[in-house]
């Protein structure tokens, strides 16, 4: 980082900053070299999640029987999601971040030993990507609106339904897949672990998004498609519990993520306001300049104080679902503001696709809606207040 963000962080000590200096050091030797094109194929290659895994930033937290790094310390998720979030490169790198924060803990805190032992390496070495399938079309951010169903035949459960908007879809190997398998609209839900070469699992279109083009985004379509019972996560009928269980680290992710992408567009802005003329003087001369990069830049700093106390207290287990969700609405509602308001101190340039501003402004834009819109979140801080 620039001077705009270098205070040291008491969140961090000498371990986490050697971390954050091989996570830096992969974005350069993988990401930089690679962006553009997979930005336009859709996806990334599959190769990155075994290099991911081999310099120890895929699977930290899987234990070490299994090949992983064997550290529950989320503080390490926190700096593999801030260095991709400020990155303007590392775009493509965000199914890393999925794969540790929001699927692998599925494997780690809810399979069996014997699913760990049949999974977990695999996920360990970057030979297994995973994913995550809630969404359905129509559900949304509704989980009890699933209709996916999962019949049980003898060993087998059967299963029909489709999902959509599946990150890690077109690559992943193992899909974490909420089902109906009751009426009841919480009680009725499991979760089981679907094998991508199972006859009757179908890989839809890589969907066409606004921003976040190097992250594959896909449909995914179950047709009679027999899944053993032994691929079963927990108990029958405790998914719901499951998918709740996991939320509230996700959207923690999604806040620390949002808050280090806005200190990227501020570096990049400050950079360019300094180095860009207009009427024969610097445009960071003028006084709105100032004025509205000192605001933007006082907001970010005190979201990442704010940030940082939930990530050291959800290390230690104590963040609520509420407190999760406020900041997940906060800061990427502040993000989706700085990021126009930069942009619009680029002047016509930042409307043009070869300045970086432009694609963090379409990027941005999903952050208020993937996780929990804005407006679920608001109402799980409101239920929490007794409202």
């Amino acid at each position: 980082m620039s001077s705009v963000f270098a205070t040291r962080r008491a969140l961090y000590d000498d371990e986490h900053e050697h971390f954050r200096a091989t996570v830096r050091a992969f974005v350069d030797k993988h990401a930089k070299p690679n962006a553009e094109r997979w930005r336009a194929e859709g996806k990334v290659d599959r190769w990155l999640f075994e290099e991911a895994a081999g310099v120890g930033i895929l699977g930290f937290n899987i234990p070490e029987e299994y090949g992983g790094g064997g550290t529950r310390d989320f503080r390490f998720n926190a700096i593999v999601t801030e260095e991709l979030g400020r990155n303007p490169v590392s775009d493509g790198l965000a199914g890393i971040g999925l794969s540790n924060d929001i699927v692998i803990p599925y494997f780690t805190d809810l399979a069996d030993d014997e699913q760990k032992a049949r999974w977990l390496p695999g996920i360990a070495s970057g030979e297994l990507v995973v994913a995550v399938a809630m969404t359905e079309p129509g559900t949304g951010s509704d989980l009890a609106g699933i209709r996916t169903s999962a019949v049980r035949h003898g060993e087998h459960y059967v299963v029909n339904g489709s999902k959509v908007f599946i990150s890690n879809g077109q690559n992943a190997d193992l899909v974490v897949t909420a089902v109906r398998t009751g009426e009841d609209p919480h009680r009725g839900l499991s979760l089981l672990v679907v094998e991508a070469d199972t006859p009757g699992f179908g890989r839809g279109r890589n969907l066409e998004k606004i921003g976040l083009h190097a992250q594959d985004t896909s449909e995914l379509f179950f047709d009679d498609l027999r899944v053993p019972v032994t691929n079963l996560l927990g108990e029958e009928g405790s998914g719901f519990a499951g998918l709740m269980r996991n939320l509230p680290q996700e959207r923690l992710t999604i806040a620390a993520g949002a808050v280090a992408a806005a200190e990227g567009v501020l570096e990049r802005t400050v950079a360019y306001v300094t180095g860009r003329k207009a009427f024969g003087k610097p445009v960071s001369s003028f006084q709105n300049t100032r004025f509205e990069l000192a605001e933007m830049v006082t907001a970010t700093r005190v979201s990442r104080v704010y940030v940082d106390d939930l990530i050291a207290r959800h290390t230690r287990g104590e963040v609520t679902a509420a407190e999760a969700a406020a900041a997940k609405f906060w800061t990427t509602e502040q993000l989706v503001d700085i990021v126009g308001r930069c942009l619009q101190l680029h002047g016509g340039y930042g409307y043009m696709a070869e300045y970086r501003i432009a694609h963090d402004f379409v990027d941005a834009r999903i952050t208020t809606i993937y996780g929990g819109t804005t407006e679920i979140m608001k109402e799980i801080v409101g239920r929490d207040l007794g409202l």
